[in-house]
C-alpha cells in the first residue's frame, strides 16, 4: 500500500528575520494544509531547506510536524544525505520521533555509480522499518539514478516502496513503469508533469505548488483519480504560469516570496540562497494575481515592493 496518494506538499521551512525557525508560522501553515485537503506533508527536504538545517534543527523540525499533524495525514520527512552514514542516522532519528515514511535524496557532490546508489539506499532502508521514497533529481544533486536500478531496489528491499521522480525525463519515467510491474509507487517531482505522471500510472505529486495553493493541486490529483481527467488538464495547464513563476529563481527563495506575500511568514532564507530579484517578484505577484490567490495593489504587498528595491539597491551599493 502507498504512504499516500494525491498531493503532498513539500513544505517550507518558514523562518524569522534573524533566520531562526519560526514554529508559530510552521504551526499555521500546517494547520493550513490540512485544511486544504493536503494528502501529506513532506517535511524537510528541498523545499524546506534541509541543506542549511544543523542536524538538531532538522530532527527539530520533523519532530514539531509529526506532532502537530497528529496522526491525521502522513508526514514523510527529508532525511537523504550525500553520506550513508549521515543518511542513516537522520533516517533513524525521523523514526523514533514517528514519521510515516521517509524520502531520500541520490547522492550529490561525490555522486555515485549505479552499484554505489543500490548498496547506499539498502543500507539506509535496512537501517528502519518505515517506508522508503526515493528522491531523482538529477538537476539538482548531478547523479541520475537508472529506471533498472528504481525497480531493482523497490524489488529487492522491502520497504522501498517507490520514487519522486524530479528529473522532468518523461521518456525515462515511461520505460521505469512500463518495466516495475507495478512494485514501483511513482510521485511526480515537478508540478507542471501532475497530469502526465498519473496517467503512467503515478500515486500523486510531492509538490511546492501546494504551499501556496493545496486545495488546488489536491484536486487536480482527485479530479484525475475520478475519473475526470479533461477537467484534472484544466486545472493542470491553468496553474503553469504560477508554477513556472514558483521556479524563476532557485527553489525554495520563490515559495518563500510567495508565502511572504501571502501573510503566511517572513522570507527569512540562508544563506547561500539570497533575497528574490525584484524583477522576479514582480513576474511572481502577477502570476499570484492571475491565478486567484493574491489581491492586487493591497498597502503590505506596496510596502514589500519597495523594501526590495531598497534592499536591492544597498546590495548593489556593496
Amino acid at each position: 500500500m502507498a504512504v499516500f496518494k494525491g498531493a503532498g506538499v513539500a513544505i517550507i521551512t518558514p523562518m524569522k528575520d534573524n533566520l531562526e525557525v519560526d514554529y508559530d508560522a510552521f504551526a499555521a501553515i500546517i494547520e493550513e494544509q490540512i485544511a486544504g485537503g493536503t494528502d501529506a506533508i513532506v517535511v524537510c527536504g528541498t523545499t524546506g531547506e534541509a541543506s542549511t538545517l544543523s542536524h538538531d534543527e532538522h530532527i527539530n523540525v520533523i519532530k514539531y510536524c509529526v506532532e502537530k499533524v497528529a496522526h491525521r495525514i502522513p508526514v514523510i520527512a527529508g532525511t537523504g544525505s550525500n553520506s550513508t552514514d549521515t543518511a542513516i542516522y537522520l533516517s533513524k532519528e525521523a523514526e523514533k520521533v514517528g514519521v510515516d515514511g521517509v524520502l531520500l535524496v541520490t547522492p550529490y557532490y561525490n555522486k555515485a555509480t549505479q552499484k554505489g546508489l543500490y548498496e547506499h539506499f539498502k543500507l539506509i532502508a535496512n537501517s528502519i522499518k518505515v517506508p522508503v521514497i526515493l528522491y531523482n533529481i538529477p538537476g539538482r544533486t548531478g547523479c541520475t539514478m537508472a529506471p533498472e536500478t528504481i525497480i531493482k531496489l523497490c524489488t529487492d528491499v522491502e520497504n522501498i516502496v517507490g520514487v519522486k521522480e524530479a528529473s522532468g525525463n518523461i521518456s525515462a519515467i515511461a520505460k521505469l513503469m512500463a518495466k516495475a510491474n507495478g512494485k514501483v509507487d511513482l510521485y511526480s517531482g515537478n508540478d507542471d508533469q501532475i497530469v502526465p505522471i498519473l496517467s503512467l500510472g503515478g500515486k500523486g505529486v510531492i509538490s511546492v505548488l501546494s504551499n501556496v495553493a493545496p486545495k488546488q493541486t489536491h484536486d487536480i490529483c482527485q479530479l484525475y483519480f475520478d475519473g475526470k481527467v479533461e477537467e484534472s488538464c484544466r486545472m493542470q495547464l491553468e496553474a503553469i504560469e504560477l508554477i513556472d513563476a514558483l521556479f524563476c529563481e532557485v527553489n525554495p527563495i520563490p515559495v518563500k516570496k510567495a508565502m511572504n506575500l501571502m501573510g503566511k511568514c517572513s522570507d527569512g532564507i540562508r544563506r547561500p540562497l539570497t533575497v528574490m530579484e525584484y524583477a522576479n517578484v514582480e513576474r511572481l505577484k502577477s502570476a499570484m494575481e492571475n491565478y486567484g490567490i493574491l489581491s492586487s495593489g493591497n498597502d503590505s504587498e506596496s510596502s514589500i515592493s519597495e523594501r526590495l528595491k531598497k534592499e536591492m539597491s544597498e546590495s548593489s551599493i556593496r
